[in-house]
């Protein structure tokens, strides 16, 4: 335990925190070779997403798969066909929030597809190759054990009811939240 120079103690505990995050947004360009010459594309979607995180480092890798249907018309656009194919990525997800005082070997990590994947164009190229474009985001989080440090009060704990921190003492609460007035509004917090 440490003493501040305003009388109050600090002491470090170790607790669960959210130690980093990041977001990510990026696109891709998939080729599909269509079985026959095709006329035109019907519609392209996205099924079978499926993926899982883990830590690499100072990123968070995003490894899945999922599945494009593309809907087309050949044969002088008097049939039609689905064609799918399967890709697999992995996304590095950069954090843009990192703790260092992480306790090595006590992360979890996970992922939430903010935007999962999505078709947002299907074109067909002059060598009858189909590009299909897609749009995807990632959202991470790094849980893991860390360092805070935390002002202890002297006394008991049972002396403290009815008290409010201050940011140098503990004083008796002396004002009910029902006398506040909800239509005073404060211009400037740091007057």
């Amino acid at each position: 335990m440490s003493n501040t120079d305003n009388g109050l103690q600090c002491r470090q505990i170790i607790t669960k925190a959210v130690t980093g995050k990041g977001r990510k947004f990026s696109q891709a360009t998939h080729s599909i070779h269509p079985p026959d010459q095709i006329s035109s594309i019907l519609g392209a979607w996205i099924i079978n997403h499926k993926y899982d995180a883990h830590r690499a480092g100072d990123v968070i890798e995003v490894t899945g798969s999922y599945d494009i249907n593309m809907w087309f018309s050949f044969n002088q656009n008097t049939k039609t066909e689905v064609a799918n194919h399967t890709v697999r990525y992995v996304e590095q997800v950069p954090l843009s929030y990192f703790d260092s005082n992480v306790r090595e070997g006590t992360t979890e990590v996970s992922a939430v597809a903010t935007q999962p994947p999505n078709c947002v164009e299907a074109a067909i190229a002059a060598d009858g190759t189909c590009l299909v474009r897609v749009e995807r985001e990632f959202y991470v989080e790094m849980v893991g054990e860390t360092k805070v440090c935390v002002a202890v009060c002297p006394g008991d704990c049972d002396d403290l009811d009815d008290k409010v921190y201050d940011g140098s003492v503990l004083e008796e609460d002396g004002e009910d939240f029902e006398d506040l007035d909800p239509d005073l509004v404060i211009d400037d917090l740091n007057d």
